[in-house]
């Protein structure tokens, strides 16, 4: 379980960057506008090797401070997992094999069969977002940790409300947005340029641990994987849904929430966006 949960999520941050931010820092305290305590908000990397994982003194912190959590979603929901593999089955009447050509199907198979030693048969029936998550897992060579699922377990130690800004069926709706068909071609890609992507993944996670948004800005923008035309979609769509949520939340407790960083920064980021709505917004080191 904890594997499907949390990579599926990886690509929102690995792909979504799009606008620049001039303070080093993932983690962003939220004042002003009325509010009686602060808030807080921080950036997170959705799938990280433990050798790179890091959690600063400050974060764990201003977590404590915080009375309630917020992660995009509600990830201690019992019926979690099974919305999860509900919202991940193809319901069109195909299969995954329907949307690759012989060649590539027979190329990803293969591919499964040496990392995984299972037929990618077995995952005929998932939407090819979905199988994506997968095949990053084969690229990696360690067991993946998770902010969120940190942020989960202490949420739980500490008895804090843990709740979700958006819901699995609107998340994996999300998807469904990007023709199929594009979604198997970049799965292919990934597969047959994996050196490439192995390497743009270590970049980024480099990048990600010195805080450096524009330098990761600027690594999204020259990547070869192309989600042109998706971009409202994935982050300025959601990061506007966010807003009213986070402001219900923060009028009601001091919380603390915790997204993919590629939805902080830029004019319909999120930390624009609050500051659009009178709050102070102030980086934390």
């Amino acid at each position: 379980m904890k594997l499907t949960i949390t990579t599926f999520w990886i690509l929102l941050f690995t792909f979504c960057f799009s606008a620049h931010s001039q303070e080093k820092s993932l983690l962003w305290e939220v004042t002003g506008n009325g509010l009686t305590k602060p808030s807080y908000v921080y950036g997170t990397i959705h799938m990280i090797c433990p050798k790179d994982y890091l959690m600063t003194d400050s974060t764990k912190a201003t977590f404590e401070r915080a009375e309630q959590v917020y992660l995009e979603l509600d990830m201690d929901d019992p019926t979690l997992m099974a919305k999860m593999m509900q919202t991940s089955m193809l319901t069109n009447g195909k299969k995954l094999k329907d949307y690759l050509s012989a060649d590539d199907y027979a190329f990803l198979d293969n591919h499964f069969k040496e990392r995984t030693k299972m037929s990618l048969a077995m995952y005929n029936g998932l939407k090819p977002f979905t199988v994506m998550s997968m095949v990053y897992l084969t690229l990696l060579d360690c067991q993946p940790q998770s902010f969120e699922l940190m942020f989960t377990q202490m949420a739980t130690n500490a008895k804090k409300e843990l709740l979700g800004l958006e819901s699995v069926e609107f998340q994996m709706g999300i998807f469904d947005q990007i023709p199929y068909e594009k979604q198997a071609q970049m799965l292919v890609d990934i597969v047959r340029k994996k050196a490439e992507s192995t390497k743009e993944f270590e970049k980024m996670v480099a990048l990600y641990k010195t805080q450096d948004l524009e330098a990761l800005v600027k690594l999204m923008d020259e990547s070869d994987w192309d989600y042109n035309g998706y971009e409202n979609i994935l982050l300025a769509n959601r990061n506007a849904n966010w807003i009213p949520i986070m402001e219900k939340a923060m009028q009601a407790k001091s919380s603390f929430f915790a997204v993919g960083a590629g939805h902080l920064a830029g004019e319909k980021g999120v930390l624009k966006l609050l500051k659009k709505k009178g709050y102070t917004v102030k980086a934390i080191f």
